[in-house]
């Protein structure tokens, strides 16, 4: 499945949960655990693409998706953002 397909089937499935505005590309999945409810995951390094290519550098883009994305707690449907090691 493409991220696309991800998130209209999340989204069809999950509506209440929330997105992470202009991410829609780096979308993975769902995440759920014992202490909250399922949840949108994105891929970090793929947000820090995204940002790059509109025209951050790297370390412009890690700041900004840390301090506005990942620094913004808005309830329980917050989504997560996974670093993938498998990847490194």
């Amino acid at each position: 499945m493409t991220p696309t397909e991800i998130l209209e089937q999340l989204r069809d499935e999950y509506p209440e949960l929330l997105t992470a505005d202009g991410f829609d590309e780096a979308v993975i999945g769902l995440v759920e655990g014992a202490a909250r409810g399922p949840v949108i995951c994105y891929d970090y390094e793929r947000c820090v693409e995204i940002l790059v290519g509109q025209g951050m550098d790297r370390e412009e883009a890690e700041e900004h998706l840390d301090f506005n994305t990942l620094g913004a707690y808005v309830g329980e449907s917050t989504p997560l953002f996974l670093h993938d090691w498998r990847t490194l």
